[in-house]
Formats: C-alpha cells, sequence, structure tokens
C-alpha cells in the first residue's frame, strides 16, 4: 500500500479533495478567525494601559512607599482613642448582625412566596420576584447613601440597607433551595391532612433549614466587611472612624483598625463554619 503525495496529484485531484474535506486545508479565512480573539486582546490591553494612564503608577511610587511607610510605623500609640476604636468595630458586627437577621426573617415569608411548588398564584409569585429584582439591582452601598439621607447619620442606616439588600438576594436564594426539596416528604405530610402551614413547617423547613442557616451566615461574614463601607458613606460604625482618620492622615491608626476588622472577621468566620457543620450535622468534620 503506498501513500499518495501532493507531487503525484493533479492539481484537479488537489482541488477535488480541498472540496470535499474542507477541514483539512488550512484557509485565510480559518487562520483570521484564530487569530482575531488573541489579536484583538491584545489590543485591548493595550489601549486600556494608554487610556487608565498606568503610568502614573511610576511618577506616584515615592508617595505609595511613603503611604505604606506609614501604615507600618506606629507613633504615639498611647494617644490612640482605642476605646472610641472598639466602640466602632462593636457598632459595626451589630449592624452587620441585626441586618442580617432581619434580611433572614423577610426572607423566610418572602422566600417562600417566590417559590413555585408553594405560591400557586403565578401572578403573585411574578410581582414578588420583580420586587426582589429590583432590591438585588441596587447596589447596598446605594441603599446606604438612601438611608442615610431618609433617616440621617448612624448605624440605623446600615442596618436598613444591608436588611432591604439581604431581603432581595436571600430571598431568592431561599426560593431556589424551596423548589429543589424532594418532594415525597411534603406529599406524605399533606396526605395526613394537614393544613397548609403545617406542611411547611414539617414538609418543606427540615429540608431547607439547613441551607438557610448556611447561606445567612455566609452572609453575615459578608455583611461585616459591607457594614465598614457603609460606614464611610455615613451609616456609622468602624467605617466612620476610618474615612476620619484617613483624612487626618492617620495612616497607622488606620492600620490598627483594619487589622482588627481582619481579625473580626476571621473569628466570625471560625464560628459560622462551626454553626454551618452542627446544622447539617457534620459535627466530627473541623
Amino acid at each position: 500500500m503506498t501513500t499518495a503525495t501532493f507531487e503525484t496529484l493533479s492539481q484537479a485531484q488537489i482541488d477535488a479533495a480541498r472540496t470535499a474535506h474542507p477541514g483539512a486545508f488550512g484557509s485565510s479565512w480559518a487562520t483570521v478567525k484564530r487569530w482575531a480573539p488573541l489579536v484583538a486582546a491584545v489590543i485591548y490591553v493595550i489601549v486600556s494601559l494608554w487610556y487608565f494612564e498606568f503610568g502614573r503608577l511610576l511618577d506616584a511610587s515615592e508617595r505609595v512607599l511613603a503611604l505604606l511607610r506609614n501604615f507600618v510605623v506606629w507613633q504615639d500609640m498611647d494617644t490612640w482613642a482605642y476605646r472610641q476604636i472598639y466602640v466602632g468595630i462593636s457598632q459595626t458586627l451589630a449592624m452587620a448582625f441585626l441586618g442580617t437577621l432581619l434580611g433572614t426573617l423577610g426572607s423566610l415569608v418572602v422566600g417562600f412566596m417566590a417559590a413555585k411548588n408553594v405560591m400557586p398564584f403565578g401572578f403573585v409569585r411574578q410581582i414578588v420576584r420583580r420586587f426582589l429584582d429590583i432590591l438585588r439591582g441596587i447596589d447596598q452601598l446605594v441603599w446606604g447613601l438612601v438611608f442615610v439621607r431618609a433617616v440621617g447619620l448612624g448605624p440605623l442606616a446600615g442596618v436598613l440597607a444591608i436588611f432591604v439588600s439581604d431581603l432581595g438576594t436571600l430571598s431568592k436564594l431561599y426560593s431556589e433551595a424551596i423548589e429543589n426539596i424532594d418532594r415525597k416528604q411534603v406529599e406524605g405530610i399533606r396526605s395526613t391532612g394537614a393544613g397548609p402551614l403545617a406542611v411547611i413547617r414539617y414538609g418543606y423547613i427540615p429540608q431547607v433549614l439547613p441551607v438557610f442557616i448556611s447561606q445567612s451566615l455566609y452572609f453575615l461574614e459578608s455583611n461585616t466587611r459591607s457594614a465598614t463601607i457603609l460606614g464611610i458613606v455615613g451609616a456609622g460604625g468602624i467605617g466612620m472612624i476610618i474615612i476620619e482618620r484617613f483624612r487626618a492622615s492617620l495612616y497607622d491608626q488606620v492600620a490598627f483598625v483594619v487589622l482588627n476588622v481582619l481579625v473580626l472577621i476571621f473569628a466570625i468566620d471560625w464560628l459560622s463554619k462551626r454553626v454551618r457543620l452542627w446544622a447539617i450535622g457534620e459535627q466530627g468534620e473541623r
């Protein structure tokens, strides 16, 4: 058996083979399609570097080094207002906890109203879902600005911003968890003649409660960070202390406050992991 080479084939045979098997032969169009995304990406990166003036980082290198030096060199620590700092951290934690708690309680109701296997009226369900889309579509920071304007400066604005934002997101997550439950358990409860509330209590909630707890604990951790940012726009807590220290160029105190916030977030993450494991019955895993 011999293998034909291009030297032994006529041009007509090559053209016939190219027509019959176009994928086996390279083409200029195929080459363009293969390299066009890479060329476009390179051009986009070059244009972005020029448009956003990343070269200014080199001009600001001395200021950056001075700023970093001020972060790590702590001076006059005995004059720092430690009580004010830790009161602000306590307010931030309370703000995140209360906002998450209110969002969780509200989502327990709204989530069931948005689940198609619980709410039989499609019109009501669609209204609830569009309402949740509005809540999720507006960033938590924007809600913070809105409530600062509405109720004034202080932690109440932060609590309301976290509550509204969590209500939109947690309700969607809860409704999806409700829609994915095992229907046999629900049907078994319903077959005993139980009413709608009893079916929800004994058929739905035992299946979705571990998921609800896990998601709410995750949001508590996330909201602790968010509450810090909300404080910067006037919602109270440690965020206001951070922005005040920044404006006064007390960068060493800013670094101290940020380290304390990080320790708080690590502690919340550790505690929430233990609670999640307890809720799903995996107490042996650590």
